[in-house]
């Protein structure tokens, strides 16, 4: 198997971080990697923020818990299981805004997904987080936006927490019964 499929295997969603900032020419390399990303006809709907401020990513987390202690008790309970951090430590946010056009959605997530490959493919452990979202629509989800510098007219579109994996895991099990042929 070559290195790319070995990646795509071997990639699992991470979900315990370190804390441990990244470095330089790893944040770049995951920017050169998301904005690499195709999208439908090439339009690009997207502004990426790297988000490497670790007190704001822990801001949004509590605001995200928060609101989910109060509206979803499966999910604040599964998250509460694996340590009480919706963003796990993580030290590294790669914030998609979305221009809300047509193809977006897709594309923000072709994004996440070159992201996420990226950054396993670098050693770091990473997994995309549409929960991300949860901090936006907090109570101080407009004071989130604007340190963040999100770029007005543009909606989430995704996000990538990405850093040092605190544990490792394996890749989830292929299952064959979602695949039919027709040949």
């Amino acid at each position: 198997m070559n290195e790319v499929l070995n990646c795509i295997a071997s990639r699992y969603s991470c979900r315990d971080y370190t804390g441990e900032p990244l470095t330089k020419e790893q944040v770049t390399a995951l920017v050169n990697a998301a904005l690499a990303s195709p999208s439908a006809m090439n339009r690009q709907p997207w502004k990426v923020i790297i988000i490497t401020d670790k007190a704001l990513i822990d801001e949004m987390d509590a605001a995200a818990m928060d609101v989910l202690s109060r509206a979803d008790s499966a999910a604040f309970g599964r998250i509460n299981s694996r340590g009480g951090k919706m963003y796990y430590n993580a030290p590294c946010m790669v914030m998609v805004a979305s221009d809300g056009s047509k193809f977006a959605d897709c594309d923000c997530g072709i994004l996440s997904q070159n992201v996420s490959l990226a950054a396993h493919s670098m050693g770091l452990g990473s997994v995309i987080c549409g929960m991300a979202r949860i901090a936006l629509e907090s109570p101080r989800g407009k004071e989130f936006l604007g340190r963040m510098g999100f770029p007005e007219d543009y909606v989430f579109g995704m996000a990538v927490l990405v850093g040092k994996a605190g544990s490792a895991r394996e890749p989830h099990e292929l299952d064959m019964g979602k695949v039919s042929f027709a040949e």
